[in-house]
Order: C-alpha cells, then structure tokens, then sequence
C-alpha cells in the first residue's frame, strides 16, 4: 500500500496526462523509503456530476486521497504528506495558471485491524533486482 486516488471534473480530462502524473506519484512515494513501490497504486476517477463554488464560470477542481496502511507515526505522514503536496501543486501549476481550478490533497491512514491484502507484485520486484 500505498494507493493514490485522484477525482477529477471532467472539463479538464483532457488537460492531464494521468500517466505521467502517477508515474512521478509512484516514483516519488517509492522513493521515500517509506512505502515499497510494489504497492503503490495510482488510479483517476473522472467526475461528471459536480457543481463548483457559483456554478457561473468554467471552474475544475482536482482532489487526491492517499490511503495509507496504519503504524506510521505522524511526523513521517506529515513529511510525506507535505512533499508530495509540493510536487503536486508543481505538476499542476500550467493548469493553474490557464484556469480556474481548486486542488486538494489528504492522506488517510487505514485500519490495522479491517484491512486486507494479497499481493505477488513484491516478489516479482524483488526478483528483477
């Protein structure tokens, strides 16, 4: 685990290339230390259905939940938490600066108890180096 998950308004589909963007989030959030790049999973989910501040102009807005497993204290989350922001608002400054658009970010740390896991993609990993 990690997984990384972005929801976005549809008006910007095209304006982001999800590909590179996860390919950073991914490299970024392996390269911690922290989380094994075996587990980390970055997916977009495209609103259609939304309404932004007054409805009157062309607004977007991109909002990204990083979902952690529990037992990290709250100095590493927050430093992760606030680098990742960093290349987050970075990655999407172009986009800022052609239009109105609201970007968010959270992390969340996961039950230890109610989560569950199966995974062979670490083995695998492990076997290319």
């Amino acid at each position: 685990m990690p997984h990384f998950i972005t929801e976005y308004s549809a008006n910007i589909q095209n304006d982001i290339d999800f590909k590179d963007f996860f390919g950073r989030v991914n490299i970024f959030l392996g390269n911690t230390g922290i989380f094994p790049l075996g587990g980390v999973r970055s997916r977009a989910i495209r609103m259609d259905d939304y309404v932004i501040a007054d409805a009157r102009h062309d607004y977007a807005f991109i909002h990204m939940t990083l979902k952690v497993g529990a037992g990290r204290d709250l100095e590493t989350r927050q430093h992760v938490a606030e680098a990742l922001f960093a290349l987050i608002d970075e990655y999407f400054k172009p986009l800022k600066d052609q239009r109105l658009l609201a970007i968010s970010f959270e992390m969340t740390e996961l039950d230890p108890i109610l989560n569950y896991k199966s995974n062979n993609i670490h083995q695998f990993l492990n076997a290319q180096k």
